[in-house]
């Protein structure tokens, strides 16, 4: 009898890779070129828009094939509803066997997208977080026009903020038209805007494997592979290396920045639990994304992972042992209108550690719904 129910349970979650980026940015170029690797032979592609995608792909097929393409409207803006039929649709099709099976579901949005709710929808919906995992977010960011991009265009700031890789397209251009200068502060801006995330600007480069399996697990071994994922140590590299600069460089524009909370005090999981629903409830639309591992209380050495965009947080995972050396929490935050000061006050008041020396300690204790005035980026 086991081994019929062993037959009869679906196979583990399948990885989900979202590929974003701004209007002509480059984004159905580097879909068909990783199309084009062996490593994406049994990949099943959700898209928009079609575009000039190549379809003599495997696993590519007109609208009524395994590619699945939203008509309707915005993939990712008004269309949640639909991308959980098709998903959903998507399933019935594999356990029905009208399709075979396939290792892996590219998600390709359009250049107005904000991909927060694509990201909510994979890591929320019950029956698809069992199905499915989200291994990371590709952001393609035009090298010529990428600057003047991220100043006009809120959507192509987001886009970078929640990327796993940012690939920089068109960089045989640069050259020819005389914007290394540009190239160069566009490259420096998106370090400082997302540290954490791996910046790609060579063509040959853009392959599986630099831009795949990203996310918490090692697909081969299933491990958790927690400081590749977390990449703090990036973060705090880039705080380091710009600390003596008169701006700070990890902020974009007066809203968006990217830091690192870190505490040696471990929080009881009671005390973990509400500070995570205040940060969710309380400030949800000015998380862009939140990942990191905590220390709790109750059992040292076993860490809680967390990750989350905007309101929404993946089901918290206890690991088995630490993933390294460091055994205190690190969460790696990139925030609109939030302080670090803010965040890691308020961690500080659930941990018990005294933050009354703390400019604004006593707005936090008294308010954690509302950051002081001195907390928000002004």
């Amino acid at each position: 009898m086991s081994d019929g129910v062993s037959a009869r349970r679906p196979p583990g979650p399948i990885p989900v890779t979202i590929i974003t980026g701004f209007l002509g940015a480059g984004k159905t170029t580097l879909l068909n070129r990783l199309l084009r690797d062996p490593a994406l032979a049994r990949t099943i592609v959700l898209i928009n828009e079609f575009g000039e995608i190549g379809l003599d792909h495997l696993f590519v097929e007109k609208i009524d094939g395994d590619m699945v393409m939203m008509a309707s409207g915005c993939l990712c803006c008004t269309l949640r509803g639909d991308l959980i039929d098709a998903l959903e649709n998507l399933l019935r099709r594999l356990d029905n066997g009208r399709i075979g099976s396939f290792d892996r579901l590219v998600i390709e949005t359009t250049g107005l997208a904000d991909p927060a709710p694509v990201l909510h929808t994979i890591m929320s919906h019950p029956y698809l977080l069992m199905r499915f995992r989200l291994d990371g977010v590709v952001t393609v960011i035009d090298a010529i026009n990428g600057e003047e991009t991220l100043a006009a265009h809120p959507e192509a700031v987001r886009q970078a903020a929640v990327a796993d890789r940012l690939v920089l397209s068109k960089g045989d251009l640069v050259g020819t038209m005389g914007a290394e200068a540009s190239f160069a502060r566009l490259s420096a801006h998106l370090s400082a805007l997302n540290p954490t995330a791996r910046l790609i600007d060579r063509p040959e480069l853009c392959d599986a494997d630099h831009l795949l399996d990203a996310g918490l697990y090692n697909p081969a071994t299933k491990a958790p592979d927690v400081a590749r994922w977390l990449n703090a140590e990036a973060l705090a590299e880039s705080h380091h290396h710009h600390d003596h600069h008169h701006h700070d460089v990890n902020r974009h524009g007066e809203s968006i920045r990217a830091f690192c909370l870190t505490s040696e005090n471990p929080l009881p999981l009671s005390a973990c639990d509400l500070f995570l629903e205040i940060l969710r409830n309380a400030h949800g639309p000015n998380l862009l994304r939140v990942k990191g591992v905590i220390a709790l209380a109750d059992d040292p050495e076993r860490p809680l992972v967390i990750h989350g965009v905007q309101h929404i947080f993946h089901p918290p995972a206890r690991l088995d042992s630490w993933p390294d050396a460091d055994r205190q929490t690190r969460i790696v935050f990139i925030t609109r209108d939030l302080s670090p000061e803010f965040v890691q006050g308020l961690y500080d008041a659930f941990a018990g550690k005294p933050v009354l020396d703390r400019p604004d300690a006593k707005a936090v204790v008294a308010n954690p719904l509302k950051p002081s005035p001195g907390g928000l980026l002004a």
